[in-house]
């Protein structure tokens, strides 16, 4: 069973590299600018870009939200945006849900700051919400985002054919998911 609470609790964690917190209006500026870089919108598939106000709209409206869990992804020692993730998609009935996680700059990949990530929020969804199986949609371009999901306990369930057009050509985009305790797929 869900507890739905631990998602209007919007929680702090803490690990090395990385400190997730509550999105909120003091990230708009940089979650703004993480939606101008070109590279970002294209690993995301992200078309058009939002508007300021959007970006406000959308950072002031996370809390207290019941059916999903905003985050920003914070350095630890300065403090600096370093991106965004969610559990969305929440369906407590199967206790799954959905994952999606941003880098605000391709400068900040390579590190093991998405991976940290990713780990510290699959720990909470399993152990806090109670999820048994957290899902992601990936462009099968993407190979290190691919390469830090699988090293987290993904595992690729299946392949949307022609998901994304992008400047003209089109890809594929993996469905890939984990389970409670990292079973990996049979």
């Amino acid at each position: 069973m869900i507890r739905t609470s631990a998602l209007r609790e919007t929680p702090t964690l803490t690990g090395k590299s990385v400190r997730l917190v509550p999105l909120g209006p003091e990230h708009t500026d940089a979650y703004f600018a993480a939606g101008l870089d070109e590279e970002v919108r294209r690993l995301t598939g992200s078309h058009g870009h939002i508007t300021y106000q959007q970006a406000r709209d959308w950072c002031e409206s996370r809390a207290g939200r019941t059916d999903r869990l905003d985050l920003a992804i914070i350095a630890p020692r300065d403090g600096r945006y370093l991106g965004e993730l969610s559990i969305y998609g929440v369906s407590p009935e199967n206790e799954t849900a959905g994952y999606r996680i941003a880098l605000s700059a391709i400068e900040f990949t390579g590190q093991g700051l998405g991976r940290e990530a990713t780990q510290l929020v699959l720990e909470y969804a399993f152990e806090q919400i109670g999820l048994h199986r957290v899902w992601l949609y990936v462009y099968a371009f993407n190979m290190r985002a691919i390469a830090v999901y699988r090293s987290c306990g993904f595992y690729v369930e299946g392949r949307l054919r022609d998901a994304l057009l992008w400047e003209g050509r089109r890809h594929d985009a993996l469905l890939m998911a984990v389970l409670r305790g990292g079973t990996r797929g049979r």
